[in-house]
């Protein structure tokens, strides 16, 4: 049986509180994510300044420590070169002139030869002999350098190997060189100190970087002087000059920046500096894979949490948003039974005279007309005598549907009064409007077909009530006036419709 629905029958709102508990969990999730995600990117910061701050301790050292030796260098030249303008020195012993040219060469670490030439490139004083053996080093670029320019001060030549058949001949070797003058500043020659390039791989070998990571020491045209570890033997002496990295380490002198190795092709945090006022920069590529390893770590851990912890509140608010609803279903459920009559489905007599009120109130605040119908079947007890209760009922619940079925406003309401008595309430509609629905109720329930074992059809009776704005009139004179209207069209033959007045 289809009934039509009653305005009685409106839904619980109950979108705002699932609404609120849905956007009070995602606000909650989006703040647990945020701060998780600021924490994280401060952490990789913090791993980043101490990643820099170990490699410019690093940094720091290695300047201190090559600054140092450079300067040891750099006195054995300028004692070197001011014995040799010394005339005294030509009286004295090949011996004694040897031992005072080269006094202070012998406090250099990892020296190699110190070389005494003259204006033309020739050897004419050797630290490792009293008697120095002929060469000519004119083509060198440490004296080319010279040669071209009075201002060069100490000049650091690229990476060489020497050209003597000596045990080390195989390794790397640059030299530190000065210009002698005269008084006049006319070109004499050039001091000129060789320093094996195994010092930097023992002052390296004492520093830990770590895994995939690199020393590096290049002069200011971008060659590669010493490396840790070698990546390349034939790189050492190459010029690096044109590569993206070293043109801004060049360029910025100190400092540090994250980029891709041209190398290897591996992300580096690059940190270097100069060395002191030397044409000497010192770099140390660390490899950010084992900088942010524990980073990363701690990261995948605390996301893989924070996701369980977002996942673990989305999914309790589901499942609570779907209780709300089961619960709210269930409320409607409950409040339709309650204000439903179980046998024929329309209004109860509660929710009826919920709506009666309602309806009174409205239309005494608009003035609109408010009709009201009773209805009762005609010689009902009789008929449940003859057929029994069941029948009985199932012909209530026929009358009431065809009740139903023709009212067709939302506004409108069915329901049983009491018995087989029913009620209609038709709001905003005047005694006309009533009357023509009434009627056709009326003659609607008189086609419904007649049960075995009768000839005539169940038929009923109507009364019809409608409040026009009288003032002074109460919703029971409303009542009492389509009650009495009922009891004429019972006295006067049923089956017929009767309005009050």
């Amino acid at each position: 049986m289809t009934v039509s629905r009653t305005p009685l029958e409106v839904p619980i709102k109950t979108g705002r509180p699932e609404l609120m508990l849905i956007l009070g969990s995602s606000l909650t999730v989006i703040a647990i994510l945020s701060i998780v995600t600021f924490l994280l990117i401060r952490e990789h910061a913090n791993a980043k300044q101490s990643a820099t701050r170990g490699a410019t301790n690093i940094v720091q050292l290695i300047d201190a420590d090559v600054l140092r030796n450079v300067e040891l260098y750099d006195m054995a030249l300028q004692g070197l070169i001011t014995a040799s303008m010394r005339d005294d020195l030509q009286k004295v012993s090949p011996q004694i002139r040897h031992l005072v040219l080269f006094d202070r060469a012998s406090t250099a670490r990892f020296r190699g030869d110190f070389l005494l030439l003259d204006k033309h490139g020739n050897v004419i004083a050797d630290s490792s002999r009293v008697d120095p053996k002929p060469g000519n080093f004119a083509d060198r670029d440490y004296f080319l350098a010279h040669v071209f320019s009075k201002d060069t001060g100490m000049f650091i030549s690229r990476p060489f190997k020497p050209r003597c058949n000596c045990d080390d001949r195989d390794l790397w070797r640059i030299s530190f060189s000065r210009r002698i003058s005269s008084s006049t500043g006319e070109f004499l020659g050039v001091a000129v100190a060789s320093m094996h390039l195994a010092y930097f791989d023992e002052l390296f070998n004492s520093l830990d970087i770590g895994r995939d990571s690199t020393l590096n020491v290049l002069n200011s045209d971008g060659i590669l002087l010493a490396q840790k570890p070698i990546l390349n033997n034939a790189a050492i002496g190459q010029s690096f000059g044109n590569r993206p990295n070293v043109v801004r380490i060049m360029r910025e002198g100190t400092g540090s920046f994250t980029s891709v190795s041209s190398i290897d092709q591996k992300n580096r945090l690059y940190t270097f500096s100069r060395v002191g006022n030397l044409p000497l920069t010192v770099s140390v590529a660390l490899s950010t894979e084992e900088v942010f390893a524990a980073w990363r770590r701690t990261a995948i851990l605390i996301s893989g949490a924070t996701g369980v912890l977002c996942l673990g509140l989305l999914w309790l608010t589901w499942l609570l948003c779907r209780e709300l609803r089961l619960r709210q279903q269930a409320e409607r459920e409950l409040a339709q039974l309650a204000a439903t009559d179980a046998l024929t489905g329309v209004a109860n007599r509660r929710a009826l005279d919920q709506a009666l009120s309602r309806e009174w109130s409205r239309a005494q605040r608009s003035g609109k007309p408010l009709s009201v119908l009773m209805i009762d079947a005609d010689h009902f007890k009789a008929f449940n005598d003859r057929h029994g209760h069941q029948v009985g009922d199932d012909a209530l619940r026929n009358v009431a549907q065809v009740i139903s079925q023709n009212i067709r406003r939302p506004a409108d309401l069915v329901a049983r009064y009491g018995g087989e008595e029913f009620c209609v309430v038709l709001a905003e509609t005047d005694p006309s409007g009533a009357l023509r629905i009434a009627e056709n109720i009326r003659a609607a329930i008189e086609q419904i077909p007649p049960v075995d074992g009768d000839t005539s059809p169940i038929t009923v009776s109507i009364g019809l009530g409608t409040w026009v704005g009288e003032p002074g009139e109460s919703l029971d004179a409303l009542m009492f006036e389509a009650d009495k209207a009922l009891y004429r069209a019972k006295h006067t033959g049923r089956n017929r419709v009767v309005a009050a007045g």
